[in-house]
């Protein structure tokens, strides 16, 4: 089967935005501190089932020597000394966690952007297209039919505007369901 070069340009431009997805992570990867490399395997640690079985081991274990179970019991009930140190694991957990979230949201913010920058080239592009298909339309000596569709699609995207028609959707949508302006807060 021949490729034709365009298919060809198609497929050198899916491989350059993966690999352009793939770089910001590469990117911010490289760039990470000390701490975010801790922060980012302490996280993965906690959120392993081997972590979950270590902490139901551990409290069993706590709880019955603490119980009376065992002779010498050093934290009797309600395991003041357990509960502390639960209670610090947890605060540093929480950070290391949001840390790495923290992180990983500035990344996806990244990508987002480039998607957002390339869909918006690609627009321009089936618009030029689409100019240059009527034109040559109208060369072979058709002519175009009233279409407002069509036309609308020759004129440049507006995405300010789209960006307004959107936030006045969403703002509508909150008002209409109280429990969607929590969940939505208008970008400042």
């Amino acid at each position: 089967m021949n490729e034709t070069p365009v298919s060809g340009d198609r497929r050198t431009r899916r491989v350059s935005l993966h690999h352009a997805f793939r770089a910001v992570k590469a990117r911010h990867s490289a760039q990470r501190t000390r701490m975010d490399r801790v922060a980012e395997h302490l996280t993965q640690y906690a959120s392993s089932p081997w972590f979950f079985w270590l902490h139901v081991l551990w409290f069993a274990v706590w709880i019955g020597w603490n119980a009376g179970v065992a002779i010498g019991a050093f934290d009797p009930f309600p395991f003041g000394l357990l509960t502390m140190i639960v209670s610090l694991e947890a605060i540093f957990l929480a950070t290391f966690v949001l840390m790495t979230q923290q992180r990983e949201a500035s990344i996806a913010e990244l990508r987002e952007e480039l998607t957002l920058q390339i869909n918006l080239r690609i627009e321009e592009e089936v618009t030029k297209t689409l100019q240059l298909v009527a034109g040559l339309y109208t060369r072979l000596g058709h002519t175009m039919a009233q279409d407002s569709d069509l036309e609308r699609m020759l004129e440049p995207l507006d995405a300010s505007a789209i960006e307004q028609e959107v936030t006045a959707q969403i703002s509508e949508a909150a008002r209409e369901h109280p429990r969607l302006a929590r969940a939505w807060k208008r970008p400042k």
